[in-house]
């Protein structure tokens, strides 16, 4: 009995400090939130002010000072390997052809041409990117069946080449 009587009681108490509030006060994500106006921007009378980046740090570079495409690293160097399939769509949209100078790469841009050298015999081949792969950890370029023998891998499968980006 004393239990129902106190429920009230306490109920009261608590409601009377939401009373006090209106509804938009009570309900707003952020109560009494005055934004302040924005300051105003500084007159720059230098175009390009040439400030120093603290310590440790690189220094921030415009937009006009960056290259309109994306960067490569223009030489890299990994295990290669190729691969073989006839009649299927490449990541470029084109038919794979086999017999062409060919190779696959997960970032350069389709049409891109590489040298690729294998580290052991020294022979070397250009080929055209247009596809995406290889999908095998620690391999950095796939390439078709043609470019493959040409630098004299399918017999080892797998070979460590370098790559230039031309």
């Amino acid at each position: 009995m004393v239990a129902i009587a106190t429920l009230p009681a306490w109920m009261w108490t608590h409601i009377d400090s939401a009373a006090a509030q209106d509804f938009n006060d009570r309900w707003s994500i952020i109560p009494k939130a005055h934004a302040d106006p924005a300051p105003e921007a500084p007159e720059q009378t230098d175009q390009s002010p040439q400030t120093q980046p603290p310590i440790g740090q690189e220094p921030t570079r415009s937009s006009e000072d960056r290259p309109a495409t994306q960067s490569f690293n223009r030489v890299f160097s990994g295990k290669a390997s190729y691969y073989s399939y006839s009649k299927k769509k490449t990541a470029s949209g084109a038919t794979f052809d086999r017999n062409a100078l060919t190779a696959a790469h997960r970032k350069l841009p389709f049409g891109t041409h590489v040298r690729v050298t294998d580290v052991k015999s020294n022979k070397s081949v250009v080929v055209r990117i247009t596809d995406r792969g290889p999908w095998v950890r620690g391999r950095v370029i796939d390439l078709s069946l043609a470019a493959a023998r040409s630098l004299g891998i399918t017999d080892r499968g797998v070979a460590r080449v370098r790559a230039e980006v031309l």
